[in-house]
């Protein structure tokens, strides 16, 4: 049997269907849950994307912070990342947030908790 590869691997991923586009206007952030895992979904310009909802920081949740462009403050401390990628704009979180695969069809917007995601579906 062929081990899995990058490309293998991506082909199965498994999508959940969690929100409506209408559900997330431009600018917002809203909390779902993909298989009972909480899933913060940004929609940046018409992008939308998806991370763990838990600052890496101190266990806070990203969907009660601040998003000004692609970039998601957290309430709590003030750690900023960026949603497109999870990497850390600024302290005190040190560790990035993970993100997760989004693909939009019509108006439905599904998450993939299989392996990390960068990039976002388009509305």
């Amino acid at each position: 049997m062929t081990p899995p590869t990058m490309e293998t691997t991506n082909l199965m991923a498994r999508f959940v269907k969690v929100a409506d586009v209408g559900e997330v206007p431009p600018g917002t952030v809203k909390l779902v849950f993909v298989e009972g895992f909480p899933v913060a979904l940004y929609n940046v310009e018409g992008q939308v994307y998806a991370t763990d909802d838990t600052c890496t920081h101190d266990e806070a949740s990203m969907s009660e912070g601040k998003l000004t462009g692609p970039v998601i403050k957290c309430y709590l401390h003030g750690a900023e990342y960026d949603v497109r990628t999870g990497k850390v704009l600024r302290m005190p979180a040190v560790a990035p947030l993970n993100t997760h695969a989004v693909k939009v069809e019509g108006k439905e917007i599904w998450v993939s908790l299989d392996g990390q995601g960068q990039g976002g579906g388009s509305l």
